[in-house]
């Protein structure tokens, strides 16, 4: 072969080595391209069939919401009450079939307990005091086991204890402490008075007023809201959280140092953008320590259920000194209760709207919440009832 020949052969191949990538570039360029755009899913794609709209006429109301009566409610909750009892049946059934061998005495036990071993409850004067008598057997302490008696100037609180064992239809409910609640507050006051004659060092009645002391310096009456700000935009009419805080605290402070604690000065621990709570001067903690630490047993019993019912110790107060029938009282309520002509001033609804400002001003605004509020503010006046119930009484001072 030619040097020409070699040399042109040479060239050509040099050319197809150059030339040869490109094709395979290209295709490598468009499987990748295939790939990418390749859909996830090989189910082909199918259009919507939409029914046909077969009404006539025109069309509904809309719902209204029903008429919430108290009759209402109460069908409603005996009826979850209800399925609340089967539930439980159903659970105790299932529990005994897992466990069959359970005792024959413990099971006796527990027919017994459903059962109420009394038929009648009555008052009955024994030896200058009211006694509570299930039958024949007088009500005793469930701790000390002696018998509950009750001073013969407060025979509402002996009947209405009498009331509250009438109303159990088992002896397993006289067991469970809010089914008696009257009943645990006069065993308390009841142990107050039987430590009071030990004279013990750490007493019940020492511990009390520990206890209520400090709610002194974080009482919900004296904890004011803030001032209202320009955006906070009030109807026509509704008056602001502060100035209803500011007119209670008013009233209930001016009758306490008038009538109870003469010259004490009572300030509000909360004002303004406060966050944490002033303390009262030593002087007025002195006085109103002493002041409750003075108090008879029923009237100490009374002001502890009233501090925790309401979360403050001023209101508690007011209702106390308003009801008793010691020499704390003002002699006001005792005359209502008695059906003398002495007109009452501050009851159960007043203490009841003094511990609710707050909620009772946001939900007028905003709503309740059923079986939330509502159970609430029934609560809270059950529990100042039962204290005026307790230190109330037709003694004179």
């Amino acid at each position: 072969m030619t040097p020409p020949a070699r040399a042109l052969r040479l060239a050509i191949r040099q050319t197809s080595q150059c030339t040869s990538p490109t094709p395979t570039i290209l295709s490598s360029s468009l499987a990748y391209q295939r790939r990418r755009h390749r859909p996830i899913h090989t189910t082909p794609a199918a259009p919507a069939t939409v029914s046909p709209i077969h009404g006539t006429g025109p069309p509904p109301e809309p719902p209204q919401p029903a008429a919430d009566s108290p009759a209402s409610r109460l069908e409603r909750r005996r009826k979850q009450a209800e399925l609340l009892e089967k539930a439980q049946a159903i659970r105790k059934q299932q529990s005994e079939s897992s466990s069959p061998k359970t005792t024959s005495s413990k099971k006796a036990r527990e027919s017994a307990l459903k059962k109420r071993f009394w038929k009648y409850v009555h008052v009955h004067e024994v030896d200058g005091a009211f006694e509570v008598h299930l039958d024949k057997r007088p009500l005793r302490h469930p701790t000390t086991k002696e018998i509950v008696r009750i001073p013969m100037t407060k025979p509402l609180l002996a009947t209405a204890l009498a009331i509250e064992w009438d109303m159990l239809v088992s002896a397993q409910q006289a067991t469970r402490q809010h089914l008696i609640p009257l009943t645990s507050l006069v065993c308390r006051a009841l142990d107050i008075a039987d430590d009071d004659a030990a004279g013990g060092e750490s007493s019940v009645r020492a511990n009390i007023v520990r206890m209520v002391m400090r709610y002194l310096d974080t009482d919900s009456l004296l904890c004011w809201a803030p001032p209202p700000r320009d955006y906070d935009q009030l109807p026509e009419g509704i008056e602001s959280l502060r100035d209803t805080q500011k007119r209670a605290a008013e009233e209930v402070v001016g009758f306490l140092t008038s009538r109870v604690w003469p010259g004490v000065q009572i300030e509000p621990v909360l004002d303004g953008e406060v966050i944490m709570p002033r303390a009262h001067p030593e002087v007025t903690r002195q006085i109103i320590q002493g002041w409750v630490m003075g108090l008879s047993p029923w009237e100490l019993a009374g002001l502890e259920r009233g501090v925790l019912a309401g979360k403050g110790l001023l209101g508690a107060v007011r209702l106390l000194v308003e009801w008793s029938e010691g020499f704390v009282g003002t002699g006001v309520g005792d005359g209502a209760a008695s059906g003398g002509g002495a007109e009452k001033k501050f009851g159960v609804e007043e203490a009841a709207r003094l511990a609710s400002i707050e909620v009772d001003w946001q939900t007028g605004r905003w709503g309740e919440v059923e079986d939330t509020h509502d159970v609430e503010k029934e609560d809270v006046r059950r529990q100042f009832g039962s204290l005026v119930l307790l230190v109330s009484g037709t003694g004179g001072r």
